[in-house]
Order: C-alpha cells, then structure tokens, then sequence
C-alpha cells in the first residue's frame, strides 16, 4: 500500500490517549451578535455548534465583512464565535489573523480550531509549517472526539503509529459518526492487518461505505477489490464505475487503473519501460 493513499496533509506518527468528552458550548442566551455570526460563519461541523444552528459550509464573499464584524464581538464570550471569526478571516484570505483567531479559541477548548489551526500548520498555509505542533493539535481534538481530527492524525502519521491499536480504535471511533476519511483509514488499517486483525470483507465495507460518500481514495480502493474480487465479488463493470468516479474527483492511481482497464495492452521499450497502452 502506498503513502498515497494514506494523504490528507502530511506525514508522522500517532501516540494517543483515551478519547474526552467534548467540552459543552457556551450555556445561556445567546447575543444578537453571535446569533448573526452563527447565522453567517458557524461551522456545520462544529461540535460545540448547539443542533438548532445549520452553519455554512462556506462563507459567501458577500457575508464575509459582516461576519468578521458579528463574530469580532461575539468572540469575547464564545470560544464558537472566536472560531468562526478564524473561518471569516481565512475565507476574506487574511490567514495571519485567522490563525490567531484559531489559536484562541483551541486555547478555550474548541476542538474545531484544534483541527483548522493543525492544517494551517502541517501545510505551511498562513504559517511557518510545523508538523510537530500540527500532530499535538490533531491528537487534543482525537481526544476529544472530533471525528475531524482522528482522520487528520491518521493521514499525518502516513500510517506509521507509534500505537496502531489505539490508532485504529480512534478511527473506529469516528467512522461510527460516517467521517469518510475516518472510514477510509480505518479501510486502510484493515487491509493490511495494521493495528488488529487483518480482513478483506470488513476492509472492503468500509471503503464502500466511504465510496458512497464520495471519498476518491475509497473509491479507488473500491475499484480495486472488485476488479480482484478481494472481500467479495469478482464485478469488473462495478470496478470501472468505481475507478471512473475516483478519476472524476482527480484521484491518479485511479486514472491509471482506468487507462489498464481500458487499453490493457502494454508496449515496452528495450529497457522494459512502458511507452504506451494499446486499446482494442
């Protein structure tokens, strides 16, 4: 299995301890203002968003002045706003202040800007890049049970853990909750018998289950076992399906195994080099 298919971020390791409950939102009425900046750049993910906010999965560029200014105020008391403040800066592309927004409210406990703050990190995107830091963020928000920053830990360590069991029962954790990447790594772990048993038929399930929710990698993985029939049926239309969704969604390994499923006639050079696929 290659480290492709373990991306999301970066590279590392694991080390974790047992999952916190998440810290409850911010209990007693809620101010106008951070009424307006739920409404213009509350997460949908959040966990600390209260079930009667739906959130934006994007700010519209149009809202993004307003919310800064709604969520600037409503920071003071709300760990929520101070991270939806980081989600306005980082969509009006001010990334030094989203990041600082970011770090505030991880220190009050958000694990949702555990999360973000980790990414700015571990891709050097608004900041200096420290994978270091960025593997500590991800493990507080795994530890407190954001499916989010299980599935980052696990694409960060590029799937050498220092604790493979506890890695996978994290992973189990969140893919209870349908965390796509959660369900692809744990697919990952499964297959290749890292952290638990090995077994093609549960690993096949969960990339199935990850494939329906769009995931490239799963869907490639789907591809995979059906074109081999390995954790079930033997399905090479189902397996071109699969590879063309993965394609679409700009997965390469898919493209590939689409091309030998297409052209499987190989021309090689002296030196056994592939030059070309010859279709029929």
């Amino acid at each position: 299995m290659t480290t492709r298919h373990r991306i999301l971020a970066a590279a590392t390791a694991f080390g974790l301890v047992a999952i916190a409950a998440v810290p409850p939102p911010e209990a007693g009425a809620q101010s106008a203002d951070l009424v307006l900046c739920d409404r213009l750049a509350a997460d949908p993910t959040d966990p600390d968003k209260p079930s009667d906010v739906k959130g934006v999965a994007e700010i519209a560029a149009a809202d993004v002045a307003t919310a800064i200014k709604f969520c600037k105020v409503a920071a003071a008391g709300s760990r929520r706003a101070q991270y939806a403040l980081g989600r306005a800066y980082a969509a009006n592309r001010q990334m030094a202040e989203a990041g600082a927004a970011y770090r505030r409210a991880a220190d009050k406990g958000s694990s949702a800007a555990m999360v973000e703050l980790g990414v700015m990190l571990a891709t050097g995107t608004g900041a200096s890049q420290n994978q270091d830091q960025a593997r500590k963020l991800f493990e507080r928000a795994a530890e407190a049970g954001n499916p989010r920053g299980v599935s980052n830990l696990a694409a960060l360590s590029g799937g050498t853990s220092a604790d493979p069991g506890r890695s996978r029962e994290l992973l189990g954790k969140a893919a209870v909750t349908n965390n796509p990447e959660a369900l692809y790594q744990l697919g990952l772990m499964t297959a290749d018998g890292t952290g638990g048993a090995k077994d093609d038929a549960a690993a096949r399930a969960l990339f199935e289950k990850a494939a329906a929710l769009d995931h490239p990698g799963a869907l490639e993985r789907m591809g995979a076992y059906a074109q081999e029939g390995r954790g079930g049926p033997k399905d090479t239309t189902a397996a071109m399906t699969y590879y063309e969704r993965a394609a679409t969604l700009g997965n390469e390994e898919a493209k590939a195994a689409l091309k030998r499923l297409q052209c499987p006639h190989v021309i090689k050079n002296k030196q056994g080099q592939v030059v070309t696929n010859l279709c029929f």
